[in-house]
């Protein structure tokens, strides 16, 4: 089961559960004591709040139960009608979780490289603050690269959607945009190659999960088209991650708070080569099985 945002042009963004037919049906929660009306759930807290104790997958399953659809998920993408599937989330990720991203950080500065290398085997992980929700976009928004920058790349990973307790909601896909030449000059540069406006695409939806996988098993593809014409292709598989999600929340979670809840992304394992970088127009495709997919145009900011 997957959730997603969608525009209502009468209410405006509200939750939505996408079916097994791909049909988009708007969650509404049931009347209380005193109602009039049912209500819009409009926000993950409302959602979360309202289950309780329940199960969220039965709660979600109960309240849209012969809702009227809207119409198919892909459609609603084409008429920009899907959002982001956050509201009021931050964005974090974890950088040099996967082999082929330690690689990378590596290959970025000759003066930092033993930096990353110490990182991807030490106790502590690298965990940095991303994005606000203004600066991230959902399907078919335009991510950005800076203008500043020559060497640009997207990174697709798998995110963990997690409530204002760090408990685990869902899987959704994030592109987590970085300038690699800018973080390569210096290391101290990081929040200028990973955090600007537009730096991050999330979506197209949230697949709930009953209970969180120590490491998931979840086939990743990401491509990347210029002019219609596919320039780069990469695959892997998130049973790579070399730490388990359990070990990342957790050291997300020590002495911080999130009273809004949180998205952390988990690194990244498909890189392009080291001659790639992106440009102004090209299209990013990002697809996770069982999630969907996520697909941004490229702008210079």
């Amino acid at each position: 089961m997957k959730i997603c945002r969608v525009l209502l042009q009468e209410v405006g963004s509200v939750l939505a559960v996408v079916g097994d037919d791909e049909q988009v049906r708007v969650l509404r929660l049931p009347l209380q004591e005193g109602q009039r009306e049912v209500i819009d759930v409009i926000s993950w807290d409302l959602l979360i709040t309202s289950a309780g104790d329940r199960p969220l997958i039965e709660f979600v399953t109960e309240i849209s139960d012969g809702a009227e659809a809207l119409g198919s998920f892909p459609e609603l993408v084409l008429q920009g009608r899907v959002l982001t599937p956050l509201d009021r989330q931050e964005v974090w990720a974890a950088g040099v979780t996967y082999s082929r991203s330690r690689q990378a950080r590596m290959e970025e500065s000759d003066t930092a490289s033993k930096i990353y290398d110490l990182v991807y085997d030490a106790e502590r992980p690298e965990l940095f603050f991303k994005a606000t929700p203004h600066r991230v976009v959902g399907p078919g928004g335009q991510i950005a690269i800076r203008q500043d920058s020559k060497w640009s790349v997207p990174e697709p990973e798998l995110a963990v959607l997690l409530d204002n307790r760090l408990k685990f909601i869902g899987f959704t896909v994030c592109n987590d945009v970085s300038s690699r030449d800018i973080e390569g000059a210096n290391p101290l540069y990081l929040p200028q190659a990973k955090l600007y406006d537009a730096c991050c695409a999330v979506g197209p939806a949230v697949l709930l999960v009953d209970a969180l996988p120590e490491k998931p098993e979840l086939r990743m593809e990401c491509s990347i088209k210029r002019e219609g014409l596919e320039v780069f292709h990469g695959g892997a598989n998130t049973a790579q991650l070399k730490r388990t999600l359990p070990e990342l929340i957790g050291y997300l979670g020590r002495s911080n708070s999130f009273p809004e809840g949180v998205l952390l992304s988990t690194g990244t394992s498909i890189v392009p080569p080291d001659d790639f970088t992106l440009q102004a127009g090209d299209l990013v495709e990002i697809e996770i099985e069982g999630i969907g997919l996520l697909a941004n145009s490229v702008k210079v900011i």
